[in-house]
């Protein structure tokens, strides 16, 4: 039997009913016939997806995938991430729980744990072990997400009988937007090419699961080469190929078409198809052997499938923002779409199902594409803050391990010698600020214990707010210039409290939904209670957002 933590044990006891009702009189039974609900949610994230490649890439799209979305559901166009923190890790937490990383605890990908003194990935767990290999790549669960989840609250409000499924190549892409009370969740080990899970919710992968390995689908694709699925003179949304700023896949000498799979040394053999459109049609095909091996849709309640791409963000680190493979591969992202909408009027029925899309965060201009257009941008080393802060702290207090790490443009204090050396936080702000700004592409410097005090605008002030996490999250935030990346010459990332990492898509399709548009600003946290709503449960524990009404039919 699975152990529950006592946040989610909380949860159940405030959950609200969603069996019927016991009472049998003739209005009770005519209130419980009269209430619908979809027989499926899906939930999709683009991993790396920003708001303008819905219209950039718009005439390149067919009818049944994004444009189906677009013009057939509701499109808020105004849809902005509400913390600094723009990672996958945080976004897939925000997205499904309506929280903030302050109340959720996914802070990062990767943080500092206070209590623990050193670095957490967000979805490690030591406790558990890999179902479906003997390697360590599963052990992972949702732990360390301290909320719950839409697919949590939709188990409790139906005493379990809901299933709740989640997919995705990168672990936390499954993990996280299934949450703490899933059937599943399914990820792509690299090693093997196989999808596991973790012990945390079976001890065997079921058949359907081990029957979709046995198919070798990674091996098939791992001999192909990665051709663009039109002539190369119709991709108008693009650079031309083999840009300087782009980077150059393992065993390759150019950025150009046809890309091989080369195996880095010492790599995973099959972890080159993640930087492929071949990561997406390895993900949509495990999909639908989910939604068939789970007859999901096919009970009397609401089933949820969490769905992650993860491959836009391989390529658009590797390539950046305007190169052909992202073009390609949205291309080709869209034919699965609708694929997977298609199987779903067919097996599920259309107008039987709901589906929702957005992305974990938006990425930045490459700043090579940049400065081609005179906008201000650059690179700057990774580790030149640590380097920074370490020397500045011991010249003004002496030698001694003054910050425990500089993580997610964090920097981590070591409380304990400055309570020992009886040194003020704030001391050390003030003298640490001056000196990092004298570093190229550094806007400013934020004391997070302190923001109130801070002459930034109020719309940052509560994006800082928002990931400050006591036990997890830093002291002093490091921010960079807009259109400047950290650690980074080649591709592009993200990460910033721009508009292009939080301006992200929010599409609604399907079931209880109204067609239509809103250009007022939407957060990633009225997406959760915007799902929950529509099916008449209660929100997840740490939402802070609210439903877009608009988006619902009354």
């Amino acid at each position: 039997m699975r152990l529950y933590s006592p946040v989610f044990l909380l949860s159940l006891l405030a959950a609200t009913a969603f069996a019927q009702p016991k009472k049998t009189t003739a209005t009770s039974q005519a209130s419980s016939q009269s209430l619908k609900r979809p027989k499926l949610v899906i939930g999709i994230i683009v991993d790396q997806m920003r708001y303008d490649y819905l219209y950039r890439y718009y005439n390149k799209f067919g009818t049944g995938g994004f444009r189906r979305m677009m013009n057939e559901g509701f499109n808020a166009r105004n849809n902005h991430y509400h913390y600094a923190a723009t990672y996958t890790g945080p976004g897939h937490a925000a997205v499904y729980t309506g929280s903030a990383p302050a109340l959720n605890g996914i802070v990062g990908n990767d943080f500092y744990d206070r209590k623990l003194g050193r670095l957490v990935y967000c979805a490690e767990d030591t406790t558990v072990s890999t179902v479906g290999n003997t390697g360590s790549a599963g052990k992972m669960s949702p732990r360390n997400l301290l909320v719950t989840t839409i697919g949590d609250q939709l188990k409790l409000a139906t005493d379990g009988r809901a299933k709740v499924i989640g997919v995705a190549l990168k672990d936390r892409g499954a993990i996280m937007p299934a949450g703490h009370a899933a059937d599943g969740a399914y990820w792509f080990d690299s090693k093997d090419g196989n999808f596991i899970s973790s012990t945390f919710y079976q001890k065997e992968l079921p058949q359907w699961v081990q029957e979709f390995n046995a198919r070798k689908l990674p091996e098939q694709f791992i001999t192909q080469k990665w051709e663009t699925i039109l002539p190369l003179n119709q991709y108008t949304e693009s650079t031309p190929d083999d840009e300087p700023y782009e980077s150059i896949l393992a065993g390759e000498t150019k950025s150009v078409f046809p890309h091989t799979f080369a195996i880095q040394a010492g790599g995973a053999k099959y972890e080159p198809l993640r930087t492929s459109p071949y990561g997406d049609q390895i993900t949509k095909e495990f999909a639908l052997a989910a939604i068939k091996g789970e007859k999901l849709g096919q009970h009397d309640i609401t089933d949820m499938l969490c769905l992650s791409f993860s491959s836009p963000d391989y390529i658009g680190h590797a390539f950046g923002t305007h190169a052909i493979e992202t073009e390609d591969n949205y291309i080709r992202l869209d034919r699965q779409l609708s694929e997977i909408f298609a199987y779903l009027d067919t097996n599920v029925g259309k107008g039987q199902w709901l589906a929702f899309l957005s992305a974990d965060h938006g990425v930045v201009d490459a700043p090579g594409f940049l400065q081609q257009y005179r906008i201000p941008s650059g690179t700057r080393g990774y580790g030149e803050v640590g380097e920074k802060v370490k020397a500045v702290l011991e010249k003004a207090y002496g030698p001694g391990q003054w910050m425990l790490t500089y993580f997610n443009q964090q920097v981590y204090l070591n409380h304990s010698l400055l309570t020992e050396k009886k040194i003020a936080i704030q001391d050390v702000y003030e003298l640490l600020k001056s000196e990092i700004l004298k570093l190229d592409g550094v806007a400013n410097v934020v004391n997070l214990h302190n923001l109130g005090a801070e002459a930034i605008p109020a719309i940052q002030e509560n994006l800082f707010r928002n990931v400050f996490h006591p036990n997890r999250s830093g002291d002093f935030y490091v921010l960079q210039s807009p259109g400047w990346l950290e650690g980074r010459n080649k591709g592009t990332t993200h990460g910033t409290t721009y508009t292009y990492d939080t301006h992200v898509p929010f599409l609604l399709y399907g079931w209880g939904v109204s067609p239509g548009e809103t250009l007022r600003r939407t957060h990633i946290h009225d997406i959760a209670p915007t799902i929950t709503a529509l099916l008449h449960v209660l929100e997840p524990n740490g939402c802070i957002g609210n439903p877009v009404e608009e988006a619902i039919t009354k």
